[in-house]
């Protein structure tokens, strides 16, 4: 009798969740990261996989691997077709590639809305930079300027590219975006040789990092226009594009336009995971990734490194890709005539 009672206890505490290995247990987990090391992208992704780790039973390694190009694209596609989808494998992507599957590029292959949405780590809003050494001192001397500035880019679901494009839709002011550059550095290396002479991208990367910095000191350039509702504090003397549609008088079409294109900020810096994730480690990833952010520690170093924090959990990005996947079709063929798509 004492024997079956013995028995039946310990199968009872060997079939203990408690008493389980965890899966991530002993394990490694790579991050693909769709752009080069040192990019303040990247710099997000490397401070999240340092501390993710403790949130995730058995703490597993997990490693960053920069797989950079096409605006992060090729970072997207091998997630989504070759990573095996077993939650060892996630990824950081650029927010604005469902511009290219809204204008059905071939080179996309992956459905935005199918992605397993972890969270991302700051909403960004945008800035456009030039040259102060250029004839291009305000929106107005771009408007009516006779030879267009020249704005380097990455690819054409790159901030760089597709912002420039809109402020040409919105506000009239007319861009020559030249593309193939393979990360955000590049792009300041060619304005420093005068191969081109602006950039769009995030207000974040603007404060957080060289040469911006040191830009700003000496007033190498200056910004033209910036994207959020309202002024950020610290570019007060520039103009949102709200307030600029606003004094150009904007169409209703190019205010629409604006709204799908812009959500791109929304989706920030976004982590995820290919489709076919098993829904408990899913949980786990989006858990960890939750805790994480809040973590007094984490917090503390992302203000050491001069990098803003404003979370999104997984929840809400899934609900926003299906919003942005289901934008008119009169503001897709817009954007496709805009975009070249």
């Amino acid at each position: 009798m004492r024997k079956a009672a013995f028995t039946a206890l310990l199968l009872l505490w060997v079939s203990a969740p408690w008493a389980q290995t965890p899966f991530y247990q002993g394990k490694t987990v790579v991050m693909v990261v769709g752009t080069k090391p040192g990019d303040v992208y990247d710099t997000y992704a490397r401070l999240l996989a340092e501390h993710m780790t403790r949130y995730i039973p058995g703490s597993p390694n997990i490693i960053v691997q920069n797989m950079p190009g096409a605006a992060s694209l090729i970072a997207a596609n091998h997630l989504y077709n070759v990573a095996k989808p077993d939650g060892l494998t996630i990824g950081a992507i650029y927010p604005a590639l469902y511009l290219d599957q809204l204008l059905k590029k071939g080179e996309v292959k992956f459905d935005w809305v199918k992605w397993n949405w972890i969270g991302s780590t700051v909403k960004s809003n945008h800035l456009l930079y030039m040259r102060s050494d250029t004839p291009y001192q305000s929106i107005d001397d771009v408007r009516k300027a006779s030879t267009p500035p020249r704005c380097g880019a990455t690819g054409t679901t790159s901030t760089a590219y597709y912002m420039p494009k809109l402020f040409e839709e919105t506000l009239g002011a007319k861009f020559n975006i030249v593309t193939g550059y393979q990360a955000g550095q590049e792009v300041d290396l060619a304005v420093e040789r005068g191969e081109v002479q602006c950039r769009t991208f995030t207000i974040i990367a603007y404060f957080a990092r060289e040469p911006f910095v040191s830009w700003r000191a000496r007033g190498y350039v200056r910004v033209l226009v910036q994207t959020g509702a309202k002024r950020d504090e610290r570019l007060r003397d520039v103009p949102t594009i709200y307030e600029l549609m606003d004094r150009y008088k904007a169409t209703d079409d190019a205010r629409r336009l604006a709204k799908v294109m812009l959500a791109a900020g929304d989706f920030g810096r976004p982590i995820v995971a290919p489709p076919g994730v098993p829904a408990d480690r899913l949980k786990i990833l989006r858990e960890a990734f939750d805790k994480a952010v809040k973590d007094p520690q984490f917090l503390a170093d992302a203000k050491k490194r001069n990098l803003e924090m404003d979370p999104s959990s997984g929840e809400e990005l899934a609900l926003l890709a299906k919003e942005v996947m289901a934008a008119p079709l009169e503001v897709v063929a817009r954007m496709k005539v805009l975009l070249g798509g």
